[in-house]
């Protein structure tokens, strides 16, 4: 009764906004003298891509560098038009994902008019030039998906895919973890930041990684690591050493969407040299999920973080300390006595990460960029405890898109090949990156010399099991879901292949719970208790289902 009650009051909702849906399904930018530009590319080979300047290229380690220059509506044209493959293969991995969520035709046609209808108004909180970027690269979207929406809103709705993944408590994204450390905490003295994007929206969305480099007609240069399709910034530097980063906050599930928290990350790269100016952009805009925004400024040598909320606003100094760190919950005077946040650090494993970045950075006097990646591919747990492969609590979950690491003051950027931020740091100046792209040089040229080795876990046997043991999880944990048996052998190969994780044995629990044999559901449930468990709800559910075992002994 209580779903039937949801369901008829959705579609009262959306009955009478069928307006508001039509209206924001049919608004475009003004894309006047769209006609002229050029968007037909030069192809030099399969990872070699130009028009003009602009351009696309893949270099040796496995990172797109695009380079592209202009006003909004023709850098999106060309940004579309350069990178339609990746797009193509961004967008079927996202559309899978929701496609495996969302199985049955009839419960996506629903889902199409309930994702319409929470974005009605979008696109009345977005910048016209970012909604001129948007509708370029859109030409160049995939037909197929035209029946969920066209290209141009399709993307805008892509780009509060962010925001809408950490507001749902079930769908948990992002786990971010990040730093800033200067003074004394730095071997020249120089400011340093480090952070882990922990977004995962499946392994294909994360392969190809770009590293783009924008010459915008208004602002300043910036380049950010970022996918293709997406105007938004999640981790970038500009031109006057302002780098922009941003950590989820815990959100009410929101009812309407406003401005992406990416596009306002954005608008600070591309117009901030200051963190003044960074705030005075964050305040003008209207967000629908909380998020902290790490802002790292080259000319005042110190980071800040500006803490965002649907209703409310704060900003975090460090004062009297040469270090900023970051996880997912809110430490400005805004937010002291706010009970979401509140409930977050007791609940969740943001305070824990956020311990554990104080651990490390106590441990080490004076950082340097390879300190900081050794920092950020940590996987233990508080005072060196093993926390198994793939646990939340720790700052290295093994799921991250990328790991990135700044030096402002001389503009510079390393950023994480495959996998997740084990593999190498390549290192860009943005001084010489730009240089070489506006003399037609299609490479940002990557400085080797300060380039940062791989992580020798990478190659070990513990990340092969690692590997193996995701695999296999999905595929118990579908079974599981289907009601499907499974056989004993999987059961034991999962707990040998991460034996300190928690949710291993709680995984085998639920499968032995569903197959009537609880004696072996209360052993696996105790079993995972005896591990370091990620959260409090997580500690409350094995604590019922060991009940619920009991009784049904």
């Amino acid at each position: 009764m209580f779903f039937l009650k949801i369901w008829i009051f959705l579609g009262v909702v959306l009955l009478l906004s069928s307006c508001g849906i039509k209206r924001s399904m049919n608004q475009r930018p003004d894309i006047s003298g769209i006609d002229t530009i050029v968007h037909n590319r030069t192809k030099h080979s399969e990872t070699h891509y130009s028009i003009g300047k602009n351009s696309l290229f893949k270099n040796e380690y496995g990172i797109w560098e695009l380079y592209v220059e202009g006003d909004a509506l023709e850098r999106g044209v060309v940004m579309g038009s350069l990178t339609r493959e990746l797009m193509h293969k961004q967008e079927d991995a996202f559309m899978d994902k929701i496609y495996e969520l969302v199985p049955k035709t009839g419960y996506r046609n629903f889902l199409k008019t309930t994702v319409a209808w929470f974005n009605r108004k979008m696109y009345l909180h977005v910048p016209e030039e970012y909604k001129q970027e948007i509708y370029g690269i859109s030409l160049f979207g995939l037909e197929k998906y035209n029946d969920f929406a066209p290209a141009y809103i399709r993307m805008l709705y892509f780009h509060g895919a962010h925001d809408i993944g950490h507001a749902l408590q079930d769908l948990m994204l992002v786990g971010c973890t990040s730093f800033a450390a200067w003074d004394n905490k730095t071997e020249d003295g120089q400011l340093l930041l480090g952070r882990n994007f922990d977004f995962y929206a499946g392994d294909e969305f994360a392969q190809e990684k770009i590293a783009a480099f924008i010459n915008p007609e208004k602002g300043y240069k910036f380049m950010m690591y970022t996918w293709a399709g997406m105007v938004g910034s999640v981790s970038g530097l500009n031109e006057k050493g302002i780098s922009v980063t941003i950590n989820a906050g815990k959100s009410k599930i929101p009812f309407l969407a406003k401005t992406p928290i990416s596009l306002v990350a954005r608008e600070i790269l591309q117009y901030a040299s200051s963190t003044k100016e960074a705030i005075e952009i964050a305040k003008k805009r209207e967000v629908f999920v909380s998020e902290a925004i790490m802002i790292g400024s080259a000319s005042e040598r110190k980071a800040i973080l500006i803490e965002v909320a649907p209703g409310n606003f704060g900003v975090f100094n460090a004062k009297n300390s040469n270090k900023l760190v970051c996880s997912n919950h809110f430490q400005s005077d805004a937010f002291k006595e706010d009970n979401r946040n509140l409930k977050t650090i007791r609940n969740g494993h943001t305070q824990y990460r956020f311990e554990k970045m104080q651990e490390l950075l106590a441990k080490e006097e004076q950082l340097n960029p390879r300190k900081a990646a050794q920092i950020l591919r940590n996987k233990k747990g508080l005072e060196g405890s093993n926390l198994g492969l793939g646990n939340e609590m720790a700052i290295n979950q093994l799921l991250a898109h990328h790991g990135i690491i700044f030096k402002p003051e001389e503009r510079k950027v390393w950023v994480s090949t495959n996998p997740y931020q084990l593999g190498l740091f390549v290192s860009y100046d943005l001084v010489k990156a730009f240089t070489n792209f506006e003399n037609e040089n299609f490479s940002g040229s990557v400085m080797t010399e300060e380039s940062i080795p791989e992580d020798p876990f990478v190659n070990s046997d513990a990340y092969q099991d690692y590997e193996k043991y995701r695999k296999l999880s999905r595929e118990i944990s579908r079974a599981i879901l289907a009601e499907r048996k499974v056989s004993e052998a999987n059961i034991r190969e999962l707990k040998v292949l991460n034996p300190y994780f928690w949710e291993v044995y709680k995984i085998a629990g639920d499968y032995y719970f569903q197959q009537e044999n609880y004696k072996k559901a209360v052993i696996n449930y105790k079993q995972a208790k005896r591990r370091e468990v990620t959260t409090v709800p997580d500690e409350i559910y094995l604590e019922k289902m060991i009940k619920r075992s009991y009784r049904k002994l």
